[in-house]
């Protein structure tokens, strides 16, 4: 699948937070990209609202539009929410959950360890960051992403906080159950989301 390579701060000025975990202040945070700024105050409309949610939240995991819409109708099938459904479809990505159990600082690293095959999925390696995990899954690192300085001073982190639907001993890591909305921290407003592709 087809990522972004493009200027990410620009795209994190344009939601007005950090999208990619990358713990930079934003300059000039409360203004769009632009050379000369914001050219003076519009009002945002109800669509625009929705969309900039659909945008912050399709930036935020790292995922092309065509792919994300799958996501939504995949969701829009299933039975209960579907909202609360795209969540968990995007929250159990393989690079969200290698993400999610603590290996990397952002979602990106977590996608690249995914892409050059340094995780395996009940011991097979697997090299797509969009692999759906299910439950009792077993998501682990190999040697040569232990050995990457970032991620083994992660893993010898003893203070490190994994959500309740996930568990991880060392460089080993169990989908205990499938998440619900209130394990998933995520800043999304899913319900304007629906909206956005119910009109």
């Amino acid at each position: 699948m087809a990522r972004y390579i493009g200027p990410k701060n620009r795209l994190s000025r344009k939601e007005g937070l950090d999208l990619f975990g990358k713990g930079n202040k934003l300059r000039r945070a409360t203004l769009p990209p632009g050379q000369h700024g914001a050219k003076g105050v519009r009002r945002i409309s109800g669509f625009g609202q929705q969309l900039r949610e659909k945008q912050k939240t399709k930036r935020l995991y790292g995922i092309m539009e065509r792919q994300f819409h799958k996501y939504f109708v995949s969701s829009a099938r299933s039975r209960g929410s579907t909202g609360e459904r795209l969540l968990q479809l995007l929250e159990t990505r393989l690079d969200n959950v290698v993400y999610r159990l603590g290996f990397t600082p952002t979602r990106t690293m977590a996608r690249q360890l995914v892409s050059h095959g340094h995780v395996t999925v009940n011991q097979k390696p697997v090299n797509i960051p969009s692999y759906h995990v299910e439950v009792q899954d077993l998501v682990s690192l190999d040697q040569t992403a232990l050995n990457i300085p970032i991620v083994s001073a992660r893993l010898e982190n003893v203070d490190m906080v994994v959500p309740a639907w996930l568990s991880r001993q060392g460089p080993i890591g169990k989908i205990d159950r499938l998440p619900v909305r209130a394990d998933i921290d995520s800043p999304v407003t899913e319900q304007l989301i629906v909206e956005f592709y119910s009109r």
